[in-house]
């Protein structure tokens, strides 16, 4: 793509690394920032810098937050003792939409998956242990997107946490087979949560 201006260029250029954005699509955009004030550009970038240098992570749970702890960590009215397992920040995003799940959640940030290098120490799966050996967790809801990878790390925590005395679910398999968390609508993923299944039901051999 031939362009005018080296400026316009290396702005395309990075705004193609999105993901889902072509360099169409990003010419578009940064033509569209360029017609805009210079204010409005400024306050873009101010933003997007303060998101990147002072976002945190909640201690407790792992999700993004302004705080050391987020407020649904830190919500009095929510029950600490029951914890859903969850791959990302979107995934928490999607169940509170429902307005269903009164609990909290663990954010493990990804899956265990060979192919990519990715085995359990690089996920937050053993301060979610660390939580259960504790003694303060009565269940252990499974939220991962039902997927060969979602159903091994599944069954590796189960298998960390077994031994304790606590309840293991799953969310009903009204998210399709297959299916990542985050696209399923509201409505689904709130059934899904009011009707989970004990874990040990859901195992399937591979």
């Amino acid at each position: 793509m031939e362009l005018p201006s080296k400026l316009l260029e290396n702005a395309v250029n990075e705004m193609a690394q999105l993901p889902g954005i072509g360099k169409r699509t990003a010419l578009r955009l940064v033509l569209h920032l360029l017609k805009q004030p210079s204010e409005q550009t400024e306050v873009l970038s101010s933003a997007l810098t303060a998101m990147r240098n002072y976002i945190q992570y909640c201690k407790e749970c792992h999700t993004i937050s302004d705080a050391d702890i987020c407020g649904i960590c830190s919500n009095p009215s929510r029950d600490k003792s029951i914890i859903c397992v969850v791959e990302d920040v979107r995934d928490v995003m999607a169940l509170e939409n429902t307005g269903m799940f009164k609990g909290v959640y663990h954010v493990l940030g990804g899956k265990i998956s060979p192919i990519e290098g990715i085995g359990p120490s690089q996920l937050k799966i053993f301060s979610l242990v660390d939580k259960v050996k504790q003694g303060n967790v009565t269940e252990i809801i499974f939220a991962l997107s039902s997927t060969m990878e979602g159903d091994t790390t599944n069954f590796y925590i189960y298998k960390q946490i077994k031994e304790f005395d606590i309840k293991t679910s799953t969310i009903a398999r009204g998210i399709a087979v297959g299916d990542e968390l985050e696209y399923a609508d509201e409505v689904t993923l709130g059934r899904s949560l009011l009707n989970r299944i004990p874990f040990e039901t859901s195992i399937k051999p591979y």
